[in-house]
């Protein structure tokens, strides 16, 4: 049997704002994104997400969604989408859209409908309730963006529930109504071609229908990551079974903002529920070797069910971006590329992290995001020159630090730099059957050095990551070639002498 595409892709997120603007309006569009598959289909990606395109009054930014049916005039039309769907499929690259399961716009129709008054066919399509003691919130559970996640509304006499914005109101997935009307949305996108989904915060969408306090401890953080519930996972099979029911080996991502691979295992259940789900660790590791051991031995352990297949990122658009995370270094951004793309599960790239961008600055007057993310949403530079490519030369969004050297058209005349970097490892990856879907198997290394081994039957590879400033030997008794090096020292292909650089990544295969 084969395993679906996805569990040996490589996919590369799209921030459709901050991608490529066609239309003069400062805002990244869909003509924009089919305007730079080349970039994408030359450096080797198999299949992009795109965060969401529908309609939105834009509170955050899309993921406010008010049409779950069709596109955002700001990105264009619905027939752009069906376009570059059709144009990604032709070069070989599948398309995932963003999802938005939990909560929708407060100027959805649905919304409008629930909070036209109780009596409404709707209103239980949203979680209302009435006041607390002394009339105050239900309960003590905190929004993401801080402040009560429960909102007054004065001419129902009612709370309505959200574990976001106000704008946001969470949907009550416990409505069969509600279950059966967002399956037709998945079902509305699956008909026109499209191979997946990345569900956000799908781990919320079940709650205890007691809505009771949190704990003393947790009651002043906010919900995500913290709701957990038995119910989520009956939701989660049905959602399964819709996708299932497409040929294609269709895909869902599930974004679960809990702590540890333990927490996440449940969420594949036995092989019915989310096909991938996100595992972020890697964002909250700090740069040492067994950190980053420890957190791939704890997914290792975790996953055990033949179809737990790991799921990795560095950077999203919610997150700082990973060489600003790591000070600035691009030589540690080229190391962590290297794990990246060479561990057991399915790499996710963020548009930009293939030039090396870091977060913009962005001045006060300039931020827009809730959520304080603009940073890492600043637009991609695909040229030299005032707008680097864009139909304006004023995006939405300030230009990252170094514009002006590290947008696409300059690294890719560079054939040492990190664009060069990422193509050379997509390639390896697709070449070699170990680092696709091998095994992933630590090994013993000077104190440092993550040093791990992938394999199948007919193929090897070790990798070997040097998180310390200074050389170190690592002796092996057999001989090594040198398939890449992250730094791009010493020529590829010759044999390996034996000591890793400081803050460099070596891929090796046997000799011989």
């Amino acid at each position: 049997m084969t395993d679906p595409w996805w569990r040996s892709a490589v996919v590369y997120q799209i921030y459709p704002r901050s991608f490529a603007d066609t239309d003069g309006d400062g805002i990244g569009d869909i003509k924009g994104i089919r305007r730079h598959l080349d970039h994408l289909e030359w450096l080797g990606v198999d299949a992009v997400w795109l965060s969401p395109v529908y309609r939105s009054p834009m509170a955050d930014f899309g993921y406010d969604v008010a049409d779950h049916t069709d596109v955002d005039p700001v990105f264009g039309t619905l027939d752009d989408l069906d376009a570059l769907v059709a144009e990604a499929h032709a070069r070989g690259i599948r398309v995932l859209l963003d999802w938005v399961s939990n909560h929708t716009s407060d100027r959805h129709p649905w919304f409008v409908a629930s909070r036209a008054g109780r009596s409404s066919p709707k209103r239980d399509w949203y979680i209302w309730r009435d006041g607390g003691p002394g009339g105050g919130p239900p309960n003590n559970w905190r929004a993401a963006f801080g402040g009560s996640a429960w909102s007054w509304d004065e001419p129902t006499g009612q709370w309505y529930l959200h574990l976001f914005l106000p704008q946001q109101p969470d949907l009550n997935w416990s409505n069969p109504e509600v279950v059966e009307a967002m399956h037709d949305v998945l079902r509305f996108w699956l008909d026109r071609g499209i191979d997946g989904f990345r569900a956000d915060v799908v781990h919320l969408i079940g709650k205890d229908p007691a809505l009771p306090d949190q704990p003393p401890h947790l009651a002043e953080r906010d919900l995500v990551g913290l709701n957990d519930q038995p119910g989520t996972h009956v939701l989660l099979r049905g959602i399964r079974a819709v996708l299932d029911s497409y040929p294609g080996d269709r895909v869902m991502v599930g974004e679960v903002n809990l702590e540890t691979a333990a927490h996440l295992a449940p969420y594949y259940g036995v092989g019915d529920e989310l096909h991938l789900v996100f595992d972020f660790s890697l964002l909250r590791t700090p740069w040492d070797a067994a950190a980053w051991a420890a957190v791939v031995r704890a997914s290792q352990a975790a996953l055990v069910h033949d179809a737990a297949w790991p799921a990795w990122v560095l950077s999203n658009h919610d997150q700082v971006r990973h060489r600003s995370r790591y000070g600035g270094s691009e030589a540690r951004a080229r190391l962590a590329a290297t794990i990246l793309l060479t561990l057991r599960g399915t790499p996710f790239v963020y548009a930009g992290e293939e030039l090396g961008l870091e977060d913009a600055i962005v001045p006060d007057e300039r931020r827009v995001d809730p959520g304080g993310r603009d940073g890492c949403r600043a637009p991609i530079p695909w040229e030299t020159g005032p707008g680097h490519g864009w139909a304006s030369p004023a995006p939405w969004l300030p230009w990252p630090p170094d514009a002006d050297r590290r947008d696409a058209a300059t690294l890719a005349n560079d054939p040492t730099s990190i664009l060069h970097l990422y193509r050379r490892l997509l390639r390896l990856r697709r070449t070699s059957p170990a680092l696709r879907a091998g095994s992933w198997c630590e090994i013993e290394a000077p104190p440092g050095v993550l040093a791990y081994e992938r394999a199948t039957d007919t193929d090897r590879r070790v990798v070997l990551a040097n998180f310390g400033d200074e050389p170190v030997a690592v002796p092996f008794a057999e001989r090594w070639i040198v398939d890449l090096a992250s730094d791009g020292a010493g020529a590829d292909h010759e044999s390996w002498a034996g000591v890793v650089d400081g803050r460099q990544a070596v891929i090796l295969r046997p000799a011989g």
